[in-house]
């Protein structure tokens, strides 16, 4: 494979991750016909296919899976090659860090966190990744983020996890309900609750705060869903949805001025002990830039506490 290039294993990893043309065209930021052509050249490069293509879907071909495994292995190789070089540097942070933010917390507090970065650290080079939870892990472990801001805690030990802040969830309900009073978490499960698709962490969350206490010595587990669940795929979407009387549901308190301002809602806030969700920055322990990465955390810690004073 004499013009096998880092890009097309990129690609390649990209589609094996997603096995999805569309999907892992749009991570990769080209079009779906160059993903497929780049693709087809690394199969005719490999003298065999590497993806079985049905109506289905696609899927791996056992060579294909055993290419996947050892192309991972290159690509961790050559960003670990970056960090080594990075932290040659004796100036501080400098140069590109790849950073992967949840979508419950990217539209909300990228722009004072960008500003943060930029005055702490002028010669870095910050590249940012928004992505599911369980997407930026597998990102982390294969070496293409070398961090991520999301929700902690994780159960990942060979992650470094550095709390950032916490947040409360506040009730969203039409407009015409602002009188009522605020239900409590049994009073929620007999709503029609409006939450994000599976794969969102805020939506776990959310059910957590829903579900019923267990009984001692119960033999069965009740159900944790509430009467009525529906799913959206952003949080501007499900308030919308609120608006027009379809339901009611929670969103992080960073996220009120932003998805509140044009919808007719009302907002209403939980007593103590209110649901809530701690945000956090992580890296791999192993990386050599962790100390760098910890002063990172540092600075965007020391940036929000200003923004919740």
């Amino acid at each position: 494979m004499k013009n096998l290039t880092l890009r097309q294993l990129y690609y390649f990893d990209t589609l094996a991750t997603a096995l999805h043309f569309g999907r892992a065209a749009d991570l990769c930021a080209i079009s779906q016909p160059a993903l497929s052509m780049q693709i087809k050249e690394l199969e005719a490069q490999a003298a065999a296919p590497l993806f079985e293509r049905s109506p289905k879907g696609l899927t791996l071909t056992p060579f294909g899976a055993e290419f996947a495994a050892r192309a991972r292995a290159i690509l961790r190789e050559v960003a670990a090659l970056g960090d080594f070089v990075r932290a040659q540097t004796g100036d501080g942070l400098a140069g590109k860090v790849s950073l992967g933010v949840i979508p419950t917390v990217a539209p909300y507090l990228l722009p004072q966190m960008m500003a943060a970065l930029n005055a702490s650290f002028p010669a870095l080079d910050l590249r940012l990744r928004e992505a599911m939870t369980q997407v930026l892990l597998a990102e982390l472990a294969e070496g293409r983020l070398d961090c991520a801001i999301l929700a902690l805690p994780l159960d990942a030990p060979q992650l470094a996890q550095a709390p950032l802040f916490s947040e409360d969830f506040v009730l969203v309900r039409p407009a015409a309900d602002a009188a009522r009073p605020v239900p409590d978490a049994q009073g929620l499960r007999q709503m029609r609750l409006l939450l994000l698709e599976e794969g969102h962490c805020f939506r776990d969350q959310a059910l957590a705060f829903c579900a019923p206490p267990s009984s001692a010595g119960a033999t069965t587990r009740p159900n944790p869903l509430p009467r009525e669940v529906m799913d959206g795929s952003a949080l501007t979407t499900l308030v919308q949805m609120v608006a027009a009387g379809m339901g009611v549901t929670l969103i992080p308190e960073m996220a009120v001025a932003v998805e509140t301002r044009a919808a007719q809602v009302c907002i209403q806030r939980f007593p103590a002990p209110a649901p809530q969700r701690q945000i956090g920055m992580v890296w791999r322990k192993t990386s050599p830039i962790a100390g760098h990465l910890a002063d990172v955390a540092q600075v965007l810690r020391n940036q929000m506490g200003r923004a919740d004073a």
